[in-house]
């Protein structure tokens, strides 16, 4: 369903349509077939007009078998089309679904349009002349509804054709039958009576450009090859594979003949330990992780800050805590980037909002790394790494410079002699005649770099650290408000709810609610024009998918009783859901938390 999915993804993408999606499928490699814990979605939305969010309450679902039909039915909205694969409504899998009856039969569906479509049927049916097994035949079938659904909204067959000729390059008897498997489901839509009407979608009014689709974590990868172009170094990524990170590591790997590096480690040290080490050797130390793997860098992180090297820790967070859940989204990773650490560790923070933001997130962190000689966070999410969405390829012109220098001159060389503009220490190359040095974990003696037990030194150095990551707030822009600059609710936010929040902040004001939306970005320190703005606004909502973390920051740092709207279901927020509960705030004089 992932596949199905991704390909009409990207033939919407194609016809130029505005789009975003929500891939949502189980943790478990083989969960059992047929049962609700096995259910793989894609959701998207589609359309003519500027797309936040890949929708609230699905207006049409393809039900391929009872536990699909059962797990989402809950979710669509009233009067949605239903299309079931009927030959999937045996006795067996309708029990194991945990119906009670035939829903098909007994009344459940008569809210919504149901079509019964015997896919599997007409997909053995479309491959009558080929040699293939009946359980080949049957893995065909979703892209027989795939080419139902192309019928259904006027989508064009030929990118998916090109991508299955490509894709089974090496097993030509399935790239035939899932080419004759897609024209036989559009054939079945131009064919068949069943379906009245179709729709045309037209093209969204865009900026003129180059566009392509693109995920979160492709994006990702993408922004960290073009911050080592930038910046005139190599790039190395050491990372353990883990749910939803994994995919960065696979797309850097690709790029050797850009001085990609990409180290598969043993274990989460191993692979924060080797990116460190890369960054000291004189390159971009990348390591990917989700929440679970930062617990066990942790320590490495915390001698990055005392070593003061250009890290960059990306954290595709998710559901926690522990293992939790690998495969849902979450946003309760931000206190363990502030804080996760022990004694004074400041640490630059970013977050992106979007799939497409995942880029420039990505350049911005590399870019604060090495200008302040610092490890930084990058942190994205299970939504916003999966999800979808159509990227404008941007002008050489518009990306940012990094400049990465390294010192060379050994008179008047001291390790830890600081950059008076940016407190950065200076970044030598091992090796360098003159300027051999060492590093670890121990306190610095101002200057030399010796190690040092002094205690007026150690609050000294202490102190000198967290200047310098105060002080990025003089290099980073104003958040960017949307709306009024002033009125009676603002709406924050930060990372993947990005869209949800936009989403409903547009509705609100449609509707003559004078409400504005804040999202930030750098995280730590907060852009200087975050604390004006609070004042301007009468109530301050935080939304996060979390039980309150950047509220707490907000509240501490601002001293302002800002409300919480939170949400851990594993899910990104709706955009009704925002719209009721800030609706909600604002009909109650006094609110609680």
């Amino acid at each position: 369903m992932q596949l199905t999915g991704s390909q009409f993804t990207s033939t919407t993408a194609l016809v130029g349509n505005d789009l975003a999606t929500l891939p949502d499928f189980p943790a478990e490699i083989r969960a059992p077939a047929g049962t609700l814990a096995g259910v793989s979605g894609f959701q998207v939305q589609f359309g003519s007009s500027e797309i936040f969010t890949p929708g609230d309450r699905p207006d049409v679902l393809v039900a391929m078998n009872p536990a699909a039909l059962k797990k989402e039915l809950g979710d669509l909205a009233r009067g949605a089309t239903i299309i079931i694969n009927s030959d999937a409504f045996d006795a067996r899998s309708i029990e194991k679904a945990g119906f009670v009856g035939d829903p098909l039969e007994d009344g459940t569906l008569e809210s919504f349009r149901v079509f019964k479509v015997p896919l599997t049927t007409m997909t053995h049916r479309s491959l009558e002349a080929t040699s293939l097994s009946k359980k080949d035949k049957d893995r065909s079938k979703n892209f027989f509804a795939l080419g139902l659904m192309y019928w259904l909204y006027g989508r064009p067959l030929e990118h998916s054709l090109r991508w299955i000729e490509r894709k089974f390059a090496k097993t030509p008897e399935y790239a035939e039958s899932n080419s004759l498997a897609l024209k036989a489901g559009y054939n079945f839509g131009v064919t068949t009576e069943i379906f009245t009407s179709n729709y045309t979608v037209p093209e969204a009014s865009i900026e003129p450009g180059l566009y392509r689709q693109i995920t979160g974590n492709q994006a990702t990868a993408f922004g960290f090859i073009a911050a080592a172009e930038l910046s005139g170094l190599d790039l190395f990524l050491g990372s353990y594979p883990i749910t939803p990170a994994s995919d960065i590591l696979h797309e850097l790997s690709r790029y050797k003949h850009f001085g990609v590096r990409t180290f598969q480690a043993e274990d989460e040290i191993a692979a924060i330990g080797a990116a460190l080490g890369a960054a000291f050797g004189g390159h971009i130390g990348l390591t990917t992780t989700s929440g679970p793997g930062v617990c066990l860098k942790s320590e490495a992180i915390n001698l990055a800050i005392m070593v003061e090297l250009p890290l960059v820790v990306a954290n595709i967070q998710r559901g926690g805590p522990s293992t939790g859940l690998p495969t849902k989204t979450e946003q309760a990773d931000l206190l363990q980037a502030l804080y996760g650490r022990n004694g004074e560790s400041p640490i630059p923070i970013i977050a992106a909002a979007t799939p497409s933001d995942c880029f420039f997130a990505a350049i911005e962190a590399v870019r604060i790394a090495v200008k302040y000689m610092t490890p930084v966070f990058f942190l994205s999410d299970g939504y916003i790494a999966n999800g979808a969405e159509p990227w404008k390829l941007p002008e050489d012109k518009d990306l940012p410079t990094i400049s990465a220098r390294f010192r060379t001159e050994a008179e008047g060389f001291f390790p830890y002699l600081r950059d008076p503009a940016t407190l950065a220490r200076p970044w030598v190359r091992p090796g360098t005649p003159g300027l051999e040095h060492r590093i670890g974990g121990l306190e610095k003696a101002e200057k030399s770099g010796n190690v040092s037990y002094d205690s007026f030194n150690h609050e000294k150095m202490v102190r000198l650290r967290a200047d310098k990551i105060a002080g990025i707030a003089s290099d980073i822009p104003d958040a960017e408000l949307h709306g009024d600059e002033s009125g009676d609710i603002l709406l924050i936010g930060w990372g993947g709810t990005f869209g949800a929040l936009r989403a409903a902040t547009k509705s609100m004001r449609q509707a003559g609610v004078k409400i504005s939306h804040l999202h930030l970005r750098h995280l730590n320190p907060l852009p200087k024009n975050v604390a004006t703005v609070i004042r301007s606004f009468g109530k301050i909502c935080v939304a996060e998918l979390n039980l309150g973390q950047l509220l707490k920051i907000i509240r501490s740092e601002f001293l302002v009783d800002a409300i919480g709207i939170n949400k851990v279901q594993g899910q990104p927020f709706r955009v009704s859901e925002l719209v009721e509960r800030i609706s909600a705030i604002l009909n109650q004089d006094t609110v609680g938390e």
